[in-house]
């Protein structure tokens, strides 16, 4: 792209007399029917040329091949100028993908980004949404790791707080002094199983207390269940040495069982912040706000903004009594994370039903001068629906991640076990091959999509061999290993000299991954790799089925195919690699 918008630029100086810039050139990939792999827009030059687009564009594409080696060809449509690049050209480039060991690695760019994402609660087990935000968050820290950036990976965790105390006070009362270690179940599922019971007998104490003649509203409030609650959490809030303890325990449950869970995502964290730490930080930036004229107080002593002029609301920040609200909390961490890295950007990996929230939260940050707050971000995301029936839950409501995992890895067997190419596979290399299929189908699916749209996640349709799925670029790379092990390389790429269409197309695909990695990075959006490995995969695989690969005409053109083959090899386990994707070297 570079050479040919310099040359362009030099093509309109000597033609027509007249000084562009590159920023002039307008270069786009060539549309797939048409010939040629890149096109220059040739309208915005008629003013100069003084002659019809289509003229413009022989005379510029005719100086174009002359004055370049590497044009080979040119054609004309219209206002479009479509470049072919000569076969030499690509043969280099894919040496490049070989052999260079710095292909699709980049540079540090000396910047620094943060990415808070998984953010659970302690009181019940990870779910789907949770995957979905996991995925997001740890794999677009590894693109922009890719990318150049120095990226640190943290998870603020709610560990305290009204729905904590819940759990543990159905614990204290029916749980007789179960644990995990006695009752075999993992320590998140077990503190989720007494919310669950919580929210059951607190139910039960409302239908009473209605039954009594109280209306809805006055049951909720007057229930005994929420009052020792609610009590349960002053006392911690005066740590309270027994409510304390209690706490440390059942969190330790909940950690040790998210620690298994995450291990199975292939998930991790730099660093952890924790709510207990962070709820009553963000009071000094209150006053600080007050004393600028940023915050007002109202006559019951409560602290606000004004962002009307902004087009939103009033908002509190610090209701009468003192006591913190969410913002006010989100404020004084905000600062605290800033203070311990100096980030240039702060990546907030959170559900899109916190929009107005995080929109609110900047711009008080940005309102209260704090320079670093342009660089803060809401990666926005859409909620994840399973299908009608496809699973339910232990409590009825939402699909908790251990058994989604689980499921995935059935129908991996199921579908593998069907297909009946693993005969030869032992046990143990089977239930590996069942754990890569089911978590590459699970995490391409849940990354190929645009982090802002809504999806609806089929277990089934994620496992297809066939579709734009995991498994089946999983797949691919598995047949060209097969190509590979059933013969040795030993001639270089370049003493090929023609291409194939499908040999051209594959290589100019496997060149684009480098900017790619740079898109996905800008856009903060797993997707473009996700789609672009996929690109790879069906250009390989159109490639394989025009082309015998072992039984090619001559040992020369046998060994440029193998070089492609182990290209494309690379590339998709490349990509796949920042999604998270093992990829098996047989299926």
């Amino acid at each position: 792209m570079n050479f040919i918008i310099d040359a362009t630029v030099k093509a309109v100086k000597q033609l027509y007399q007249t000084d562009i810039t590159p920023a002039d050139v307008s270069l786009q990939e060539t549309r797939k029917e048409f010939e040629g792999q890149v096109t220059i827009v040739t309208f915005p030059f008629t003013k100069v040329s003084r002659k019809s687009p289509e003229q413009t564009g022989a005379e510029i594409g005719e100086f174009l091949k002359n004055e370049l080696k590497e044009v080979s060809a040119y054609n004309v449509i219209k206002g479009f100028l479509n470049i072919s690049i000569s076969d030499a050209y690509w043969i280099d480039q894919l040496y490049n993908v070989i052999a260079a060991e710095d292909f699709a690695v980049i540079k540090p760019n000396g910047k620094k980004v943060m990415v808070e994402y998984s953010s659970p609660n302690t009181n019940k087990p990870l779910h789907l949404g949770h995957v979905r935000n996991n995925l997001l968050g740890y794999w677009v820290a590894q693109i922009l790791a890719a990318a150049g950036y120095d990226v640190v990976k943290t998870n603020l965790v709610n560990d305290r707080g009204i729905h904590i105390c819940k759990s543990m006070l159905a614990w204290q009362k029916w749980g007789n002094g179960e644990t995990p270690e006695s009752t075999g179940e993992k320590g998140d599922h077990l503190v989720g199983k007494y919310y669950v019971i919580f929210d059951k007998e607190y139910k039960k104490q409302i239908e009473e207390l209605k039954a009594a003649g109280q209306t809805e509203d006055e049951a909720k409030k007057n229930a005994p269940l929420i009052k020792e609650a609610q009590e349960m959490l002053l006392q911690w809030e005066a740590g309270n040495d027994a409510v304390i303890d209690l706490w440390q325990k059942m969190n330790s449950w909940v950690y040790e069982g998210f620690a298994k869970t995450y291990e199975k995502l292939g998930v991790a964290f730099d660093k952890y912040y924790y709510e207990s730490n962070t709820y009553l930080l963000g009071k000094d930036i209150v006053e600080e706000g007050l004393a600028s004229g940023v915050f007002f107080k109202k006559d019951d002593g409560s602290v606000w903004i004004d962002l009307t002029e902004d087009g939103l609301d009033q908002k509190l920040v610090l209701r009468a009594d003192g006591t913190s609200v969410y913002i006010t909390q989100d404020m004084g961490t905000a600062q605290l994370k800033y203070d311990d890295y100096k980030m240039d950007e702060s990546i907030y990996v959170v559900g899109n039903e916190q929009d107005y929230h995080f929109k609110v939260l900047f711009l008080i940050l940005e309102k209260l001068g704090k320079t670093w707050a342009k660089g803060l971000y809401h990666l926005s995301y859409g909620m994840v629906d399973l299908p009608s029936g496809k699973m339910k839950s232990r409590e009825g409501t939402v699909v908790d991640a251990d058994d989604l995992i689980a499921e995935m890895e059935r129908t991996a067997k199921q579908v593998t076990e069907d297909l009946g190419k693993i005969n030869d596979f032992s046990e143990e290399e089977k239930e590996q091959l069942y754990h890569t299929i089911g978590m590459g189908a699970l995490k391409y699916f849940l990354l190929k999509v645009d982090p802002k749209k809504r999806l609806l996640f089929d277990p089934n349709e994620s496992v297809d061999f066939l579709g734009h799925t995991g498994p089946f670029i999983q797949y691919t790379h598995a047949r060209i290993k097969s190509v590979l092990n059933r013969a040795n390389i030993t001639a270089i790429a370049t003493q090929q000299t023609e291409l194939a269409p499908e040999e051209r197309d594959l290589i100019v695909t496997l060149t684009q991954f480098p900017d790619t990695i740079k898109q996905a990075a800008a856009a903060h959006n797993p997707g473009a790799i996700a789609n672009y490995v996929y690109e790879v995969a069906k250009a390989y695989n159109k490639f394989y089925h025009e082309h015998s690969i072992l039984q090619a005409e001559d040992d020369l053109v046998k060994q440029f195919r193998l070089q492609l083959s182990a290209a494309a090899a690379k590339v998709i386990g490349k990509g796949m690699n920042l999604l998270g994707i093992e990829v098996p070297e047989r299926m």
